[in-house]
Formats: structure tokens, sequence, C-alpha cells
């Protein structure tokens, strides 16, 4: 789910504000769950130990904390620097893209742990890195989103601030 706010964060009550942290934590609960199963798929000694699981599902938390939930990125067209541009679209797009890839990476290694089918180790490869690009664009949008709202924001206020 993407919600777009049209009102500035400081004026949503307080219940607002509530629920939308609860909803981005369990974005990142599913984030972190999506992480858990993708290690599943391969024996823990496989891809070295809990600690790789425990950073998949850390990662993948933040992957859906960030990259699920764009900031008002559809009411402006993001600069980057030295004049390349990048449409609120193309962002959406790309976290839009990494969701789904990161669903389908996730139901496979699901229907593999139900299954109780054994993969090659580069079988798990391919899904665990496929699984780590996923969330890494989400995480990368979502920054850049982001950085793009901030900076639009102080370019608003300082020209507000020299009118």
């Amino acid at each position: 789910m993407i919600i777009k706010r049209s009102v500035p964060w400081h004026t949503c009550s307080t219940y607002n504000r509530l629920a939308h942290v609860l909803e981005r934590l369990g974005l990142a609960l599913i984030g972190a769950s999506c992480g858990l199963f993708v290690a599943g798929v391969s024996s823990i000694d496989l891809i070295g130990s809990a600690q790789v699981v425990l950073a998949m599902m850390l990662y993948g938390a933040a992957g859906f904390y960030l990259g699920i939930d764009l900031p008002q990125a559809h009411h402006m067209h993001l600069q980057r620097p030295h004049g390349l541009g990048i449409s609120a679209d193309r962002l959406e797009l790309l976290t839009a893209a990494g969701t789904f890839l990161i669903a389908v990476v996730t139901v496979v290694s699901i229907s593999n742990i139900v299954l109780g089918e054994t993969v090659s180790a580069r079988t798990a490869g391919i899904i665990g890195l496929s699984w780590v690009i996923s969330a890494t664009m989400q995480i990368a949008v979502g920054v850049i989103a982001r950085i793009k709202l901030a900076r639009a924001a102080e370019t608003a206020k300082r020209a507000l601030f020299f009118e």
C-alpha cells in the first residue's frame, strides 16, 4: 500500500501520525519476514550464520520502511545534481519494481520451504542476490525521494524568506 500524504506531517492529527507510524512499522515487519523466508531457502550453514539471517531481516525491514511509502514524491519533479532530472513517476516505478521482485522471490522461497524442496547452492544464491537487489532498489529510492523532498522544502523555505 502506498500512502500519499497531501498535507504536511506537522498538520496531521496525533491519531493520523500514530496510524502512519504503526503502518510503517508493519511494513518493516513484512520486509523482515521476507528476508527471513529468503534466508530460510537454504540452510543457515550455506549462507553463513544467524547474524547473516538477522542482517537480511534488518535489510528487508529497511527496504519496506523506506521504499514503500514515498513522501509526497508525486507532487514534484525531483532534480538530480548537475541538471539531470528524475521524475517522481520513475521513483515510484523503481520502488514498485523492487516491491514486486521481493514478493516474487519471497513466494518462491516460501513455496520451496512449504513443499520441502531443497534448492542447489546456485539457485539459493540467485534467490538471495535477487532479494538483495530488490531491497536495495527500495532503500535507494526511499532515500533519494526523502533527500530530494528535503532539498525542495529547503529551497521553498528560502524563497519565502527572501521574498
